[in-house]
């Protein structure tokens, strides 16, 4: 999800400002800081910004003025509203006007991470056109995958049946073979839209197709578990 994603910080306190934009870029983010309303027009005036980080307590104009003028305007970027202010009423009032989550200040960096991939899984398709996924012949040790059919079939020519989760679980581990995945990504990839910061789909999603393909768990077969890092996949993949 991170690749081509920008996330503009708008902080009037330089030192947040500059915590929370170092804590985006390590994770693969493209973020810019802007003080203040003016200085985010200026940005989102010259490209594509896919989500807000928006301070309440802002200078001249306030984040929910600023919330309410990106709304009317129809579509723009998700809006995660940042604020020290910890009354329900800003909550509400910022959700209200079309804030898609809110964090109050000072929050974890974890939970931030999270919160900002939940919006983006559940907006990032709002502003990008979907593109038709390539028909493809995919093969790793025994056994060949058929993109366009979603048929996975082993040496004897028999059809292993995926569900759809399963199947793009599969897929994922096909187009980023031997390299460890973590599993935000494979939630990216898997769920989209649909995955909050604590779904464990991708868990059940793992252990059944783990047994589809005669993988027993324990580090020897095809998907390794790589502590504290997420899954590594372990066969060769070649395009038939």
């Amino acid at each position: 999800m991170a690749d081509n994603t920008v996330i503009a910080v708008v902080e009037d306190d330089p030192e947040i400002r500059d915590l929370t934009l170092r804590l985006l870029a390590r994770e693969g983010f493209e973020a810019v800081g802007c003080p203040d309303a003016p200085a985010f027009d200026r940005i989102a005036g010259r490209r594509r910004i896919d989500l807000v980080l928006l301070d309440l307590m802002l200078p001249g104009e306030d984040g929910l003025s600023l919330c309410r003028r990106l709304r009317a305007s129809g579509g723009g970027p998700a809006v995660v509203m940042l604020t020290a202010k910890g009354d329900d009423i800003d909550r509400i009032v910022g959700l209200e006007i079309g804030a898609d989550d809110y964090l109050p200040k000072p929050f974890n960096p974890r939970e931030l991470l999270a919160r900002v991939r939940a919006v983006l899984r559940r907006t990032r398709h709002d502003h990008r056109p979907a593109t038709p996924a390539p028909h493809e012949m995919l093969r790793f040790e025994d056994w060949t995958l058929d993109t366009g059919s979603r048929e996975l079939a082993g040496a004897d020519g028999g059809v292993t049946q995926l569900t759809g989760g399963e199947y793009d679980l599969l897929l994922s581990f096909l187009r980023h073979p031997q390299r460890v995945l973590s599993r935000d990504q494979l939630l990216d990839w898997t769920r989209g839209r649909n995955a909050g910061p604590y779904d464990r789909a991708v868990d059940v999603q793992l252990s059944r197709l783990r047994r589809k393909l005669g993988d027993p768990g324990d580090g020897s077969g095809l998907i390794r578990t790589v502590r504290g890092g997420g899954y590594l996949f372990t066969a060769k993949v070649r395009r038939l």
